[in-house]
């Protein structure tokens, strides 16, 4: 007899979800499992990063799904509103709904309670799961999410599991290994702008992906040379690297993302992510102005303190370079060094607003990507 675990797998398989981003919950301890022997599955540490991470695998023409506990709900919806519902991207989100069925967990009940009212506020689809009799409502939350276009969470009572046969495998050991971090950097007087370093990598891209951070730095970009492969970013703050990473997992061609310190410093998890995916066809160009530049050149920790590349280096990424000069960034680029940190001078160059709404830089793009798509 299949078990309500096998059966929302077998759900997932039928409608071909390609990528599964995974946090915890112990009440699907042993569905987890199963997806990743299924699906290939990406491991979180935010559920926020997972939305990115998402967001670039679709927009790389693969399907992905979230699954998660409810709890991190509260950690998306931002990034659900200015990232999904503003461009059109879908995503099933499967979550563990706590805080409501036999909660033990008294600080689960507060959001938990309060789920379907803060989602339908948000204009956020959802659809509640309270028996694993009703599973089949999966099927119908991810067909409605790629239909339409948009994220549709489906919140599962922990009463679905109870009924579970399921086998939870036993923890895996830490790996043993040899760590080592004796790295020294030097950050110099900055020389060239963050609107060279754009400038320097537009000249050398083809047929490559490039992802514009938010903001100036999008604006830029466009200014300097607007082509259909670039994916210019209007919100979700901290997402660039994360979208990257997913358009590299779902894409062949190499990605370029053009991401700041602020944003960076927003969403560390993205290096931890990208570290744990090394050998993708990424590079992550770290524009460290030390200034949130977009918003008034607020100073960030970056100009006394943080040192990017060595953060990198402690994510996991093994593969970096500092660039001080658009000759070095040049050298780094042609390389595809996966992490460029450039030290840039805190100003910009006064550029007009990209004219397009974020539906049509959707659509663009993927259709750059795959001209035989419908």
């Amino acid at each position: 007899m299949e078990s309500p675990e096998q059966k929302v797998v077998r759900i997932l398989k039928e409608n071909n979800i390609d990528f599964a981003a995974t946090l915890p919950c112990d009440r699907i301890k042993a569905l987890l499992p199963l997806i990743s022997r299924s699906i290939f599955s990406i491991p979180l540490t935010r559920e926020e990063n997972g939305i990115g991470i998402c967001a670039g695998i679709y927009l790389g023409g693969k399907r992905p799904v979230m699954v998660i506990q409810s709890t991190g709900l509260g950690n998306m919806i931002n990034a659900l509103g200015s990232l999904n519902l503003t461009y059109g991207i879908p995503l099933p989100v499967l979550a563990s709904w706590r805080g409501v069925y036999k909660e033990s967990i008294e600080a689960q009940r507060h959001l938990g309670k309060r789920l379907p009212a803060i989602l339908d506020a948000a204009g956020i689809a959802f659809t509640m799961i309270n028996s694993s009799d009703e599973l089949d409502k999966i099927d119908t939350a991810i067909k409605d999410s790629f239909e339409n276009s948009r994220p549709h969470v489906a919140l599962v009572s922990p009463a679905v599991w109870e009924s579970s046969s399921s086998d939870v495998p036993e923890p895996l050991e830490i790996a043993p290994r040899t760590s080592e971090m004796c790295s020294k950097a030097e950050i110099g007087k900055p020389v060239m702008t963050r609107y060279d370093a754009i400038k320097t990598l537009a000249a050398l891209v083809n047929e490559d992906i490039i992802v514009a951070n938010l903001g100036v730095p999008a604006k830029e970009l466009y200014e300097i040379r607007d082509r259909e492969l670039n994916f210019y970013m209007l919100g979700s703050m901290g997402l660039a690297s994360s979208i990257g990473l997913g358009l590299a997992l779902a894409q062949e061609r190499h990605v370029y993302v053009i991401d700041g310190d602020g944003s960076l410093l927003m969403n560390p998890n993205a290096l931890t992510a990208i570290g744990d995916h090394d050998n993708v066809n990424l590079s992550i160009i770290a524009i460290d102005n030390a200034a949130y530049g977009s918003t008034g050149n607020q100073e960030t920790c970056t100009r006394t303190r943080i040192d990017l590349e060595l953060l990198a280096k402690a994510s996991g990424i093994e593969d970096t370079a500092k660039a001080h000069t658009q000759e070095e960034l040049k050298e780094a680029l042609l390389g595809r060094v996966k992490f460029i940190h450039v030290i840039a001078r805190p100003v910009y160059a006064k550029c007009r607003e990209i004219p397009m709404p974020a539906g049509e830089i959707k659509q663009r793009f993927m259709k750059a990507l795959n001209p035989l798509a419908s």
